[in-house]
């Protein structure tokens, strides 16, 4: 399976991706299991997470980072500040 990437994109590749068109969710500071049964695409707007997988690694991340989750993926959100992201699900 492969890892959360976090990575910067530039004002060029969001537009390209479409990413302010995209669905916002938020969350207030919490802990919380969660798996993912398909891709996931984030792009964050506000907060600060750090997300621990079954295996120990932990990623964190925050305003400005766009973060893609692998399917399969159990892992664990530790939301630091409340989170504002655009989200993305695909195959």
């Amino acid at each position: 399976m492969s890892q959360i990437t976090v990575e910067k994109l530039s004002e060029e590749q969001k537009k390209d991706m479409g990413i302010s068109s995209w669905p916002i969710w938020t969350k207030e500071v919490s802990r919380f299991d969660w798996s993912y049964d398909s891709v996931e695409e984030c792009y964050i707007l506000e907060g600060s997470v750090t997300v621990e997988t079954k295996d120990g690694n932990k990623v964190s991340f925050g305003v400005g980072d766009f973060v893609t989750f692998p399917k399969g993926l159990s892992c664990v959100w530790d939301i630091k500040e409340a989170v504002r992201k655009h989200y993305n699900f695909k195959d």
